[in-house]
């Protein structure tokens, strides 16, 4: 809680278990003259809900369109299930399950008739778990794409992506434009994807709270570098938010080890640190602060922190954006 104290390729060979489901190295990519991603180095192991966060056009999707083999890294390499996979589709993709932001279905069918074309590309697809969600979900298998609203044809393509009971399921901004109950609903389905085959989740969101709610691991990107990644309860455990005051108020805050944000309030001091409490709190009373109040920082905090004001604006705006569209 806030505030809390995914012939040649059918024969690659797959790595040992103990090597990470997904590995990127030193991935960099260019449009024109815009850095879309900058060296992003990222570990995904195999059986966790891994939250990708950041504003929209910050390198989110290009990341997770280099892992689909869809774009072909420029510098770097990218490594699923041990192999590239722009040079290992087949290999790859009949492993992975993906859900995009734009969840672009073929309007003209029904969705029994899209459930059923789907299934023709994956031989694990599991027709009783696609019956199982159909109804969880309340869709009629007769109706025509077309004349789903937004939040209904997220289901279908959400079923399509798990269906097949992939080991990697990959969900570009899944709940954009989505009513409360619908997020759960889809909130849910993932859980369950992980909870009963230990498969993994890569999921991009804007929604911080969403992101902590549901990751066992996060991965923070900001103008396409990862400013930060790891297990969400380290993360939050070795970040903290501490106010702090002076008796004589310091025009700047000093600089001390492990500090990472401070910003002035009237006489109190809001800091953010990467640092150990008590030994943090001693370097503050060694410079004459004193400690108003410790505690554990929220993801939002961290964020800031981390991206800067200006990123946590646009990732306000794009929640303000998609409030108004709901309305």
């Amino acid at each position: 809680m806030p505030g809390e104290p995914l012939s040649s390729q059918g024969s690659a060979s797959v790595p040992a278990a103990e090597s990470p489901l997904v590995e990127v190295r030193a991935l960099s990519r260019m449009f024109g003259k815009i850095r879309a991603l900058a060296g992003v180095d990222l570990d995904i192991p195999t059986g966790v809900v891994v939250g990708l966060v950041g504003a929209n056009g910050h390198g989110k999707t290009t990341l997770i369109k280099h892992l689909l083999g869809l774009l072909r890294p420029q510098h770097g390499s990218v490594r699923v299930f041990g192999l590239a996979p722009d040079a290992h589709p087949a290999a790859v993709l009949s492993r992975v399950g993906y859900l995009s932001e734009h969840r672009d279905l073929p309007e003209w069918m029904r969705i029994s008739e899209y459930l059923r074309y789907t299934a023709a590309f994956y031989p694990r697809w599991d027709d009783a778990y696609a019956r199982e969600l159909l109804a969880t979900f309340r869709l009629d298998p007769t109706q025509r794409i077309k004349s789903l609203s937004k939040g209904m044809r997220a289901q279908v393509g959400l079923i399509g992506a798990v269906a097949h009971r992939p080991d990697l399921l990959v969900l570009d901004e899944p709940s954009t434009g989505l009513d409360a109950v619908v997020r759960k609903d889809i909130l849910n389905a993932i859980v369950r994807a992980v909870a009963e085959d230990g498969r993994t989740v890569l999921f991009s969101s804007h929604l911080l709270d969403e992101v902590e709610m549901m990751s066992d691991r996060v991965v923070m990107i900001n103008r396409g570098r990862v400013v930060l990644q790891g297990d969400l309860d380290d993360v939050k455990s070795n970040h903290l938010s501490i106010a702090v005051r002076f008796d004589a108020t310091p025009k700047a805050f000093p600089q001390l080890d492990g500090l990472l944000e401070a910003t002035r309030q009237g006489e109190v001091w809001q800091t953010l640190w990467q640092a150990d409490q008590e030994l943090t709190c001693g370097r503050l009373q060694q410079v004459d602060g004193r400690v108003l109040s410790a505690r554990h920082a929220s993801l939002q905090e961290i964020f800031v922190a981390r991206a800067g004001r200006r990123a946590a604006s646009l990732l306000e705006g794009s929640e303000a954006e998609e409030a108004k569209e709901l309305t």
